[in-house]
């Protein structure tokens, strides 16, 4: 499939790849996530995308919220640890709307103060909630664990008593350092002649100065070789013991990557058949499910394996766990079970990029971090040329006992 690129005067990159439906997803994503934040404003990449809903100079909130929704269609935001995304799915008769409202939440919004000393309460129901829900509430812990004392270890919510302390200057202050076109790139999926894309963004966003495209700068990440506690225990006082076990790994440019992507697949992936669920499950009935994750950054990653199980049950669940890792340190696959992970890696990929909310969200992720277009086929051919050799090295680094890290809940 074809697509392109332009970058306009003000910075703001575009990706533009064509589809043959008559629903365009589209949206903006802007390089300022957790990690972008001082240690002071934490919680503020968070705070600042449920306020830019709120009011801009053009619109009040009501006219925001019916923007899109009038004419049938969806907008919405989420933030992460590296990014802020502002998206939405309309009819292509309906981007120019789109696009407009779009620009104007995310480059116009005033944060009106009434309008924070309501939100916030909201945000800290939020808190609450999570703090409620210990099976989600171990990954943040967990990746505290993994940078200490780092921006990519704090939660994305933040605090409930700093975030009652924040005004209109205090958003005002984060969103001219962040929310410029140069931080940000316009993505979009749909049938709209890339040229009205161009000069749609070109006007919408003319009240910006020339400027070189930039990415903001974050703290370099450090990661310990070894970690600084290996094993933590918290009481939790739940029916059912919640535990994480994983380790460093590499950033998003390593050309390791693609082996660690097959390997995560095989150990703890969303098939039936991952060497997880055959052994804690099927095998052992200890759990219900169990599932193996990477989280990678343009610059670090890690790894992790989620179970829940009985709490007198963690010792041999962990046991096992330990078994899998060292039989991909220890034995190498063989040619069938290679061909067969591969075929297996490649069929999701090739059924994930019939989900076309998700498969825009990740073009435009990629080229936001990476300023490269997120090519399927290249990436097919990248895995389909991994190595045994190249899964057990991998395997042997990531996987080694001394560079585990082990949360339990219970």
């Amino acid at each position: 499939m074809s697509y392109q690129t332009y970058t306009l005067p003000n910075g703001l990159r575009i990706l533009h790849e064509p589809s043959h439906s008559q629903v365009v997803y589209c949206g903006y994503v802007v390089c300022a996530g957790t990690r972008h934040e001082a240690e002071a404003d934490s919680g503020m990449a968070h705070f600042i995308e449920h306020l830019t809903f709120k009011g801009t100079a053009r619109r009040r909130a009501c006219h925001i919220t019916n923007g899109l929704e009038r004419v049938g269609g969806d907008l919405n935001a989420f933030t992460t640890k590296q990014e802020t995304v502002y998206y939405a799915t309309v009819l292509k008769a309906d981007f120019q709307r789109a696009a407009d409202l779009l620009t104007d939440i995310v480059f116009h919004s005033v944060y009106p103060q009434a309008e924070i000393d309501k939100e916030v309460e909201v945000i800290c129901d939020e808190i609450d909630s999570y703090q409620d829900s210990p099976s989600e509430l171990i990954f943040d812990e967990f990746e505290s664990m993994m940078f200490p004392g780092q921006a990519l270890g704090r939660d994305i919510l933040g605090q409930a008593s700093r975030l009652r302390e924040y005004t209109t200057a205090d958003a005002l202050r984060f969103a001219r350092t962040y929310y410029q076109p140069r931080h940000a790139a316009f993505y979009i999926y749909g049938d709209v002649p890339f040229r009205t894309v161009v000069r749609t963004l070109e006007r919408l966003t003319s009240d910006f100065p020339a400027a070189e495209p930039q990415l903001p700068a974050s703290q370099p990440v450090t990661l310990p070789a070894l970690p600084a506690e290996p094993l933590r225990e918290v009481s939790k006082q739940t029916h059912q013991a919640h535990v994480l076990v994983g380790g460093p790994t590499f950033g998003g440019t390593d050309d390791r990557r693609f082996a660690l992507t097959l390997l995560n697949n095989m150990l703890g992936g969303p098939g039936m058949n991952s060497r997880l669920n055959l052994s804690l499950r099927e095998k052992a009935g200890l759990v219900y499910s169990v599932d193996s994750y990477l989280n990678t950054y343009p610059d670090a990653g890690f790894w992790n394996v989620y179970f829940g199980c009985d709490a007198h049950d963690v010792a041999r669940c962990r046991k096992l766990l330990s078994r899998e890792l060292r039989r991909f340190i220890d034995h190498p696959l063989t040619e069938s079970q290679l061909r067969a992970a591969k075929k297996q890696l490649l069929g999701q990929i090739g059924i994930s990029t019939d989900a076309p909310e998700a498969y825009s969200l990740a073009l435009g992720k990629t080229f936001a971090h990476y300023n490269r277009y997120r090519d399927i086929a290249a990436l097919c051919s990248s895995i389909a040329q991994v190595t045994a050799r190249s899964v057990q090295e991998v395997a042997a680094e990531v996987y080694a006992e001394e560079r585990l890290t082990t949360l339990v809940y219970r």
